[in-house]
């Protein structure tokens, strides 16, 4: 009996230490779904499963904003353990302490990102991807690709583009370079942008918030042009959508994404073992070749197609406009005010 005893012992001490290894060992990751879902389960979550044992548990619902709001509200435990998000929301999540900095003690691969980029993030976004507002168009429609930003307030195109809400961060870049183009400001003396962007808003059919809507207008050929995200842009080109698009003359703004960790997760140890992941050099280079955006390793290699159209290199990275994402956050409410009474409201 005794030894029995001792038996059954051990057999709930193993099993008790299984399940203790097993839910150490599991990883809830926050991120989009539809094509970015089964790029990043392919190309990043299963590798990383198959060679550290961590079982990925992948949680696509909310937006960026939405997904902060969330780490916010629950003071850093919103029951994910990483995110994807964007700049501005990591500056605001170190602000708010919701957010863990990160380091490259844990997360070696920091020190191979272009500390430029990083910086933008502040100490507690690891940038992962970089992609800029470019200017995407009907080739079938306009014959001639457009060069500049202005294109958008042609009467050529009255009537066939669409805008985003203020709600999309690519509202405010607009009004940014309008603001460069008509003699204003980055962040100061944004009336000349907002100006320019009420005359673009004038030929618009309106405005939508998220990016599937977005290109669903352009998919069935209702506008012409449009803002949008080059690497959504470039997953259109690749469907076979007769549709392409630029980085016009003026220079563009870049949605810099960024990989976080809520201060209050549960399994941090194999959150910073997950960015790491992401940021090799191989896993870096895999993930612009499948979602066709840009990275923040400058020592990636890459064939000269997507170099020729991604920020792959420190040239790449100096030819953007980089505003300050801390300076932006604090005025966004007084934007979004004006842009509603100044774009919106002319509107037709």
């Amino acid at each position: 009996m005794g030894k029995i005893r001792r038996t059954l012992a051990l057999s709930a001490f193993a099993v008790s230490a299984l399940s203790s290894q097993v839910r150490a060992e599991t990883l809830v990751v926050n991120s989009y779904g539809g094509p970015y879902e089964a790029l990043i389960r392919k190309t990043i979550i299963e590798p990383f499963e198959a060679r550290t044992g961590i079982d990925v548990v992948y949680d696509a619902v909310g937006s960026a904003s939405q997904d902060y709001a969330k780490i916010k509200a629950t003071k850093g435990r919103p029951g994910f353990d990483v995110v994807v998000m964007t700049a501005s929301q990591s500056l605001q999540g170190c602000q708010d302490g919701v957010l863990a900095k990160l380091d490259a003690t844990s997360i070696p691969n920091l020190a191979r990102l272009s500390p430029r980029i990083s910086a933008t993030a502040g100490p507690c976004g690891a940038v992962h991807e970089i992609q800029y507002m470019s200017l995407l168009y009907r080739k079938d429609k306009i014959a001639t690709p457009p060069a500049s930003w202005s294109a958008l307030a042609s009467d050529d195109l009255k009537g066939k583009i669409i805008l985003p809400t203020f709600q999309n961060i690519m509202a405010i870049y607009l009004v940014q370079m309008f603001s460069l183009m008509n003699g204003g400001g980055l962040v100061d003396d944004l009336d000349p942008g907002f100006k320019a962007m009420s005359e673009v808003a004038r030929r618009s059919v309106g405005f939508e918030q998220s990016s599937a809507i977005l290109e669903s207008y352009i998919k069935d050929g209702t506008v012409w042009a449009m803002p949008f995200w080059n690497g959504r842009a470039q997953l259109l080109v690749d469907s076979g959508l007769p549709v392409d698009y630029v980085r016009p003359k003026e220079g563009t703004i870049p949605l810099i994404a960024t990989l976080n960790i809520p201060s209050g997760a549960e399994h941090k140890d194999a959150a910073a073992k997950f960015i790491d992941f992401f940021l090799e050099k191989e896993n870096q280079e895999a993930w612009v070749r499948a979602y066709e955006v840009g990275s923040a390793r400058m020592d990636i290699d890459l064939p000269a197609d997507i170099k020729a159209r991604q920020i792959t290199s420190e040239a790449d990275l100096n030819s953007l406009i980089l505003p300050d994402l801390t300076i932006m956050s604090e005025r966004l409410s007084k934007w979004a005010e004006q842009w509603e009474r100044d774009v919106v409201a002319n509107a037709n």
